[in-house]
């Protein structure tokens, strides 16, 4: 099919002035210049879909969700059965659900994207899970649209609008900027809340560390803490502390990339030190229930552990479903030594499993390899 595309003269009438008579300065957005130009590409042929999803009743007790990142629609999809054999209630995709920015020509129509989800949804380990357990979603780099992008990337919208699609999103999440989103499930005394964060569409552009001939081994972006910078934006910023005053037992807070370490200058919130601070303070204040952070991205796995205003915050990092960088575990664990990980770095095929013992009052988080044999597990209460 021949795929249109927008040019730059297009763009130019798109701004012009109604009246030439009457010249005068108009600010216009990427967002506005193309929306026509979406408008017309909804109409071509239906966007992908990852297909009928089970809604997880309301007054469901919650006891076992399971946790997974970086997916690659081309690799195998044998992980699915995997994680379906541990019988979760609920499954989050937290990130590199697809990798759509592998092959991106820079159009606007974002095609590679919009083809890495038509592939996803092909695969009948995928909808067969899909079709059985309930699931919920935010985005990282790769299913946003581009590796280690933010807030300036000029077709977040359009990424929205195929990510929206795709995954089913609630009418509130369709009707603001950004994907965030945020249940509570389960009777009182064992209400759990999931707040799926989005740490890509308002975020700050990274700092980058100046060139040298030996490229840094553990990222090469340098701590930003100016004030102006953000990771949520401010409407978001708002929400969450209006999230965190909602009565819960539970609360289970997913950020794409890791919360808790500075061990390394890949993409995290080290990036942003003021902000981390933000993020770390405003969950202290949370109407009174215990905490699980939980995050993706790094292609490898791990506990990670804080100890914030005399509280201990624990965070699970589950990566990758099915790109995994390596299998040697003792290398990847002595390369990034970390105070706050308990226990090694993982860097082969895992999911990551949150169970709740309501009688006791505990979490026990786990990693699973990709014969879900146990990784690494720890236990906290609250």
């Amino acid at each position: 099919m021949r795929r249109t595309l927008l040019s730059a003269a297009a763009l130019m009438a798109l701004a012009a002035p109604a009246s030439a008579e009457t010249p005068q300065a108009v600010e216009v957005t990427p967002d506005q210049l193309l929306s026509p130009y979406y408008e017309a590409l909804k109409t071509k042929s239906a966007l992908p879909y990852a297909g009928i999803n089970p809604v997880l009743p309301a007054e469901a007790t919650l006891t076992r969700i399971a946790v997974g990142s970086c997916n690659h629609q081309s690799a195998s999809q044998h992980m699915w059965a995997q994680v379906a054999s541990a019988n979760p209630q609920l499954f989050l995709m937290i990130g590199d659900n697809v990798y759509g920015d592998a092959g991106w020509d820079a159009d606007a129509g974002l095609e590679s994207l919009r083809r890495a989800y038509a592939l996803q949804a092909s695969h009948p380990e995928f909808t067969a899970f899909r079709s059985g357990v309930p699931m919920m979603a935010t985005w990282d780099d790769h299913d946003f649209g581009l590796n280690d992008a933010g807030g300036s990337f000029p077709f977040r919208r359009w990424s929205e609008t195929l990510f929206e699609t795709f995954w089913g999103s609630s009418e509130a999440v369709k009707a603001r900027p950004g994907i965030y989103e945020s249940t509570i499930t389960g009777p009182q005394g064992k209400r759990v809340q999931v707040i799926m964060l989005d740490t890509r569409f308002f975020r700050s552009d990274l700092k980058r560390a100046g060139w040298t001939k030996d490229r840094p081994p553990l990222g090469a972006y340098l701590p930003d803490g100016s004030p102006e910078k953000t990771v949520l934006g401010e409407a978001q910023w708002a929400w969450l502390a209006g999230e965190l005053a909602k009565p819960a037992d539970l609360r289970i807070v997913v950020s794409s990339t890791q919360v808790i370490t500075t061990a390394h200058q890949f993409e995290g919130w080290t990036n942003f030190p003021a902000e981390r601070t933000r993020l770390l303070d405003l969950l202290k204040t949370r109407e009174a229930s215990g905490l699980v952070l939980l995050s993706g991205d790094r292609h490898a796995a791990g506990i990670y552990k804080v100890d914030h205003g005399g509280e201990t915050i624990w965070e699970l990092t589950s990566s990758s479903l099915n790109l995994a960088f390596g299998d040697d575990i003792e290398r990847a664990t002595q390369r990034e030594p970390d105070a706050a990980r308990v226990g090694k770095f993982y860097p082969i095929e895992n999911y990551g499993l949150v169970d709740i013992d309501w009688k006791a009052k505990a979490v026990t988080v786990s990693l699973k390899g990709n014969t879900s044999a146990t990784l690494a597990s720890q236990t906290f209460g609250w």
